[in-house]
């Protein structure tokens, strides 16, 4: 594993993208994918960590603290997304109603916080770059929570749909923070690039990038397919992620 890994699910239907004590260590998180067939049933509880689970695709019902939450999602293009997010000494199961897809983020975290259901809602969707370098950069951004909605949270959510033939996470920018992207396409030959420092990638449906901290990260997608990707990063201490580190060589671009 590095920076840019070409992941497969394995026999039970997981995918490890990154372990705070194991591969991709420097990303300081646990990230995973879990494929759910019908009525199977994931359980999460982390007496240290924090943890988000994001429904990509399916429907499940998560149960946590007493509480029962249905969710559905045809697929992360066409709705918006339901995640929970529980913190340490918490647990939540997620039942799958239907065959169903799902992340689960987790990292350290020492404080204590109320349990939060987000749902499509509370998820504001921002179409940005319609206006600039001819569309050229059309991508429609999406955060669940992030230091300024959950400032009690060492982690941060959201996920990106870049236009076919468009650019994102543009212009060129970095952050001190670590970043991690997982990628779907509409179609399940679509393609596109990711930019990581001086490091180019061929990006793939279920492809995921692990952006060290202080690399830009611009990303691409081939005309014809949409690419979707989930952001995340992890906050460090006593230095939330809040803002970006535009590359000065093309600051320019933002008076066009």
């Amino acid at each position: 594993m590095g920076m840019f890994d070409y992941l497969k699910f394995d026999e039970n239907g997981t995918k490890i993208i990154s372990r705070a004590d194991g591969a991709n260590s420097n990303m300081l998180m646990d990230i995973t994918v879990c494929r759910l067939k019908a009525g199977e049933t994931v359980a999460v509880e982390e007496a240290e960590k924090e943890t988000a689970v994001l429904l990509l695709e399916g429907a499940v019902t998560y149960s946590f603290e007493g509480r029962t939450e249905k969710a559905t999602r045809k697929n992360v293009f066409e709705e918006a997304p339901y995640c929970l997010h529980i913190c340490k000494g918490s647990r939540a199961e997620i039942l799958a109603n239907a065959d169903s897809e799902i992340l689960i983020q987790m990292t350290e975290n020492k404080n204590e916080f109320e349990s939060r259901f987000y749902t499509p809602k509370e998820c504001k969707i921002e179409l940005m770059g319609e206006s600039q370098w001819e569309g050229t950069a059309k991508r429609e951004v999406l955060t669940i929570f992030d230091y300024q909605n959950a400032p009690y949270s060492n982690m941060v959510i959201g996920e990106v749909i870049t236009k076919a033939g468009r650019w994102s996470s543009y212009i060129p920018h970095s952050h001190p923070q670590p970043e991690v992207y997982y990628y779907k396409f509409d179609h399940p030959q679509g393609f596109g690039g990711a930019f990581i420092g001086d490091n180019v990638f061929k990006v793939a449906d279920g492809s995921a990038a692990c952006i060290p901290g202080g690399l830009t990260h611009p990303q691409t997608a081939a005309p014809g397919y949409n690419m979707y990707y989930c952001w995340m990063i992890r906050h460090l201490e006593n230095n939330p992620w809040t803002t970006r580190d535009n590359d000065p060589a093309h600051l320019w671009l933002l008076e066009q």
